[in-house]
Order: C-alpha cells, then structure tokens, then sequence
C-alpha cells in the first residue's frame, strides 16, 4: 500500500515537473502574412518557421524566461522577451519590418528577367519603401540624396530643375525607368521622379555602369528603375501627407479596387503645393522654386490563365513652378521689368507588358510618352514639345546550362523646341528618329560557383549607322554569403542637345553649338563584392564594395570656361575618364539598432590637348548614413539620416569671380521620430538640415549680379567681352548656373499615414 502512494505521488510531481506550454502566432508585415521566417528560443534548440500563411507554434517548452528571436532574410530581426507558463499557450503575433537595403531581392533590371539579387551576375542595389520613409521627401528626385554614389544635382539657381549623377556622371548619363520601361529620358527626367506616389513603390532598382547593351542610348553612366505594386499586392487604401515649416505640403492618397472578376485596378494621387517665397540669402530672389503640381497614377493587372503576364499603367502629370526676383508675379511672364522663371510642364504616360499565351516564355513590353513644355527665363522663351515611344519583344529561353535572352526593339524620338538645337539653314527642323535594335544575352552556368553572362546589342540609327554594345559579366559564388563580381561593357549615346541642360537657356549666356555632334562612346570595367554575416546571437553584417572605370570617347560636355558669356557644346577632342571605389555597409545589432552607411571616392576627369583638368559639378567623395532604432515598448521608430559631399568645382564667370572655385565639403542631415501606436496609423515628424546649412556660406554672392538679371548696366568691349567698371567690378553678367546644394535652411515637419490592407 504504502509502494502504491509513493508512486502514486512520484507520478503527480513529475507530471508538473514535466508539463511543458507554447508559443503560437502569426508573422506578418504591413498586415501580410510573412512565410517561412525562422523563429528560435535564445539558448535553447526550440524553433519552427512560419507557414506559407504566416502562422508559428513552438512547442512543449518548458516553463521559464526565454527570449524569442524571429530572422528571414530581407527583414530586420526581431527579438521578444516572453515568460512560458506550464500548462499554457501564448499567443503572440509578430510585426516584421523590410530591411533597408535588402538583399535577397527579385531584381531585373540587371538582366530584363527576374532573379534574386543574390544569383544575378549584374550587381544591382535595392532600396525599398522602407528605406524611402526614413527621410520623407515629396518626389522620388530628392529622396534619392541619401543612395550612396547617387546625388540629385541643381542645374539652376532660380528653377530649381535637375538631373540625377551616378559615380559623379552627368544627368544625361542616367536613363530613368518605370517599370522597366524607359518612360524618363532628357526633358522629362526631373519631372519623371517627381510625382510618384511613394506608397505605389514596390522597389528601386539602380546599376551603377553602362546598361547600353540592354537598354540602348542613354543608359551609359547607370539607371534607376522604379517598379510599381502589383495591384493584387497593394493596400485597400493609403494616405501619406505632411507639411514643413517652409509651408510645403505633400499629399499621397491611393487605393485598390477590383473590375469584375478578372482585373485589379491600382490607382494613385499626389498633390505637392509650395507658395511662400522666402529669401533668406537676402539677393532678392526666391531660396527655392515655387511648385504647385499634381500626378495621377492608374495600373490595371489582368487574370489569366497560366498567370500570364497582362498589365497597362498611365500617369498624367503637370506642374506650374516659378522662381525669380521676389516680387516677381504671374503678369511679369516673359517680360523684361521683373527677371522671372516659371515653367508650364503637362506630361503624361502609358506603360504596358503582355505575356504571349504561348508555352515559350514570349513578352511584348511597350510604352509612350508625351511631354509639353512652356518655359521662359526671364524674357527667353523655351517652348518644347518631346514625344518617345518604345515597343520590345523578349523571349526568355533556357537550353542546358544556358539561360537565354533574345529581343528586339524599336523606338522612336521626336523633339521640337524653339532654340538653335532644332533648327538648320531650312528654319525649324525638329529632331526625328526612328532606331531598331536587337540584343542577345546567354548566361551560362559553369559549375554550381561560377557563371557567364555575355550579351550584345545592335542598334540602327540613320544618322550614326550602326552601334554595336557588346558585354560580359563574370559570377563567383563563393559561398552562399560570398559572392565576387567582374562586368566589363560598353555604352553609347545619341545627344539631343537641349534636353541637357536648363543652364543653356537661364541668365544671359549664349548657346554655341560648336560642330556636328557625334554619339558618345564608353568602355567601363565594374569589380563587386558582396559580404554578408549572420552572427549566432542576432547580428548582422553586410559589405556591398565595388571599383569601377569609365572611358569615354567624344563626350559632350558643355564648355563654361572659353567665354563666360557662352556655353559651348562639342564633342571633347581627347578623353574623359571616371574611376573610384564604393562600399555599403549594412549592421543590425541584436539590440535592434541599425546602421547604414555609404562612402564613395570618385575621380572624373576631362583629358584635352594635353591639359587634364576635374569635370565640373562633380563632388570627389560621398558619403551617405542611416542610423535607426525602435523602441518597441513605445512603438517608437528614431531615423538619422544624412548625407556628406566632398569639393567639386564650379562654374566661375572669369578670373575676377570672387565667387569659391571649389565648394567645400558639405553635409545635409536630418533626424526623424515615427510612432506606430495607433491601429493602421503611423505618426511622424522630424527636423530637415539640421546644420542649416546652404551653399551662400563663404560666399559674397550666390547669383552673378542678381540686383541686375536684364545686364542693363553692363558694358562690354568691341570683342563682347564684359570690361570692369565701378558698378561691376569683377566683370560679371547675370548668372544663377553657380549652384551645387539646395537653398533649403533647417526646417522641421510632420506627417501622418493611415494605410488599410
């Protein structure tokens, strides 16, 4: 009897000694489920991973304190303190966040086919709305400031327009796509970037180097590809708005719906509106470019059978901006009393893809666009018309160790404006051209570390004939955390001259078109290597470093320095050469906190008769950080973002220009607080330029003779050479091309979204 009890109790205590609980919930982020993330117990071997429907159960734990760590790739760790009870089922959900600067993205602006970025032999970087919200911005363009290597440039000290730099290449070098499509080029670049709805991004994928072979013309220094939400993938429904104390507000609004059974309809709003001249510099002329723009977004996705590929986007922008003398107003346009620069742009897109309903791998990609421009500086005219239509057939085709890609495209350019580039002895002659192309790429695999990729393109153009773009891209994985790069191409350039630069046609500079233009041509040379650690306890390290070289045969540059009254565009008699190092690094600590950092030294150089000299406007090294924490008690996000530029030189009137030759090093940061407390809101706000800083600093004067913009009291010689006199004397006209950094002084700001899945 007594045996029995003893059992009997022995029984009992082991029973609550060995009763164990669990853990259970649902990944998720931005309200989607998250599949196949990695969930493990700090110091224990209990894990699991979640379904394809984002739910997790760990189970018979024993009872006690434990810390949850939850990892996927492409997302930021995540780490909770919890307590298991015997006998008892915790359920908790778990809100993933996207990394900044993803790395197991489906990229294809590398090699016009998806594949991870991991496996792609074109090094190509990834930045995703995530990364956008850090320092929010009312256009793609200004947002871009924060990509290491990546600067957005002012062209102009009183329009404010601009282009994008790559690796210290000029804006013309830089082909803009959306959607795969090139939708941006010349005209439109600036107003390409503005007035995407930042919600509506899916990702933004940049190559850094030509892509000619790929894209053809004018994608010689890199791209930026910026690729929309899939419809079905979307919020129901979003709004992002903010405002700044220099009265700038910004509004995003878009939602999803579907059209019957078999089409989903995206559709996207922005609204940005500035109005409140401001002059801090005291030169009687607006700081910054007034704007008041709107841009209207739709993409329609299709079902069908297969899920074959069916989709057609537009967009219609247009925007009203004016800079000038403060009290410049609308009846002054074009007039010689009040200097002035407003600019009418109506713009508007469509973009399709359609997957042919054949078993072989077929797509027909096309797009078009339309682009009026009505401008006057001061009391020049620019009135320009830009119209670019694309259509490509891709067929995709694995055989072996060989992934193929064949295509063929055509596109056609038309440009008219009111200036020297479109007119001939006959008057008016606009600019239209119709090029065919073909392209073949093969990548072969070699072994399960090494692949080949190499691809050729031909391109017709009447005017230049034929354009061969031959490439080759080398792969070594050397492991799956490893991965060593080489790409070596060509890249080619067709000029359609006024779209280069707004510089051309502001202050009172004339335009000298020195000879017939021929196409640029490039040799570049790209070494990558990519590094990534994850560490036991939660750590992450990643390195994304790259060398490159850029040569360029018959660049056009335009010549600010022969006369300081011209600009002169030719082709370079000699050699321009691009060259440097880049490196991203990528830290996660297991305390949630997180570093991005960016540095790049470039040297670009021109090489004529002999004498080498630094490009123009062209920074020697960049830097760019993102440090981020969340305080997750609070549901409170803290972002430092910033960005450091180092000397460029800069476009001086003459040796008597008191103005700086170079500017120097410069920084613009900005600190942001978000809180995501409230059910599908989030509430943020923050401080822009920090150090306040704006490029008048060190500096008599930022605009040559701004109290003059007419040049009515200056005198020139017999030559047309302007001569000092008491009233000028350092022998200048009026000039606003003196620009390297916005005018934009600190400024705090403040927004809220609500976004519903």
């Amino acid at each position: 009897m007594k045996r029995a009890v003893l059992i009997l109790l022995i029984g009992i205590c082991c029973k609550g000694w060995c009763q164990t609980g669990s853990v259970q919930g649902l990944v998720t982020e931005d309200g989607t489920p998250v599949p196949f993330v990695n969930l493990f117990l700090k110091g224990t071997e209990k894990g699991a991973s979640s379904d394809e429907n984002g739910f997790y159960s760990i189970e018979k734990i024993a009872s006690g304190n434990y810390v949850l760590v939850a990892s996927a790739i492409g997302y930021e760790p995540y780490r909770k303190a919890l307590k298991i009870n015997a006998g008892e089922t915790l359920t908790l959900n778990i809100k993933m966040t996207a990394s900044a600067h993803n790395l197991k993205e489906t990229v294809v602006t590398g090699t016009l086919k998806p594949v991870s970025r991991l496996e792609s032999a074109v090094p190509v970087e990834v930045y995703s709305p995530t990364f956008l919200k850090k320092n929010p911005t009312p256009s793609v363009f200004e947002a871009l400031q924060n990509v290491n290597g990546v600067r957005p440039q002012i062209n102009c000290n009183v329009c404010n327009t601009g282009d994008i730099h790559i690796n210290g290449l000029e804006g013309p070098y830089t082909l803009v796509l959306i959607d795969g499509m090139p939708i941006v080029s010349g005209l439109g670049t600036v107003y390409g970037l503005s007035g995407i709805p930042n919600s509506l991004i899916d990702q933004i994928e940049i190559v850094k180097g030509p892509a000619s072979t790929l894209y053809g013309s004018e994608a010689v220094g890199g791209l930026i590809n910026i690729i929309t939400k899939h419809a079905p993938a979307a919020p129901e429904f979003f709004a992002d708005g903010f405002a700044t104390g220099w009265g700038e507000y910004n509004f995003d609004v878009g939602t999803k719906f579907g059209l019957g059974r078999n089409a989903d309809v995206l559709l996207g709003i922005n609204y940005f509106n500035y109005d409140v001249p401001i002059d801090n510099n005291g030169d009687n002329f607006t700081d910054v470019t007034l704007q008041d723009r709107i841009s209207v977004f739709q993409k329609w996705n299709f079902k069908r059978p297969d899920s074959k590929i069916f989709s057609l986007a537009g967009r219609f922008f247009y925007e009203d901006r004016w800079g000038g003398e403060m009290q410049w107003t609308p009846e002054f346009r074009g007039g010689d009393e009040i200097y002035g620069e407003s600019i009418y742009t109506r713009r508007w897109e469509v973009i399709g893809k359609y997957q042919l309903p054949i078993e072989e791998k077929m797509l027909f990609s096309m797009s078009y666009n339309d682009h009026h421009q009505n401008s006057v500086y001061g009391n020049v005219p620019y009135l320009a018309d830009q119209r670019i239509g694309f259509a490509q057939l891709t067929w995709d085709k694995t055989s072996g160790n060989h992934d193929l890609l064949f295509g063929s495209a055509i596109r056609y350019n038309y440009y008219d404006d009111n200036t020297p580039a479109t007119a001939d002895l006959r008057g008016n002659e606009p600019d239209e051209v119709v090029i065919p192309s073909l392209f073949v790429q093969d990548e072969v695999t070699l072994g399960k570390k090494h692949s080949l990729l190499t691809g050729l393109r031909y391109d017709y153009d009447t005017r230049h004939g034929n354009i061969f773009t031959p490439r080759a891209a080398y792969k070594w994985k050397i492991s799956d955390h490893d991965i060593f790069r080489i790409n070596a191409g060509t890249g080619f350039r067709v000029v359609n001259l006024f779209t280069e630069d707004h510089a051309a046609l502001t202050g009172a500079r004339e335009v000298i078109i020195a000879e017939t233009l021929k196409p640029e041509r490039s040799v570049n040379l790209n070494v990558n290597y990519l590094k990534k650690i994850y560490a036991d306890n939660g750590t992450f390290f990643g390195i994304d470093a790259s060398a490159f070289y850029t040569r360029f045969s018959n660049v056009i540059l335009p010549d600010y320095d022969t006369n300081p009254n011209q600009i002169i565009y030719d082709n370079l008699d000699g050699k321009s050469v691009s060259k440097g190092i880049s490196a991203n690094l990528d830290l996660v600590l297991p305390n949630g906190l997180k570093f991005l950092v960016g540095a790049t030294w470039q040297d670009v150089r021109n090489t004529e008769k002999g004498v080498t000299q630094r490009q123009i406007l062209t920074e020697s090294i960049t830097g760019t950080w993102n440090v981020s924490y969340t305080f997750r008690n609070l549901d409170l996000s803290v972002d430092y973002t910033g960005n450091l530029y180092g000397p460029m030189r800069l476009p001086l009137l003459g040796e008597l220009d008191p103005r700086q030759e170079f500017s120097p090093t410069w920084s613009i940061q900005n600190i942001q607080f978000t809180y995501k407390g409230i059910k599908d809101f989030e509430v943020y706000g923050g401080i822009k330029n920090l150090l306040d800083w704006t490029p008048n600093r060190g500096n008599p004067f930022i605009i040559a003779r701004a109290h003059d913009p007419f040049d009515r009291e200056v005198e020139f010689d017999q030559n047309g050479n302007v001569m000092a006199t008491p009233d000028n004397p350092y022998a200048l006209t009026f000039d606003p091309s003196y620009v390297y950094g916005p005018n934009q002084g600190i400024r705090g700001f403040f927004g809220v979204r609500y976004t519903v899945f």
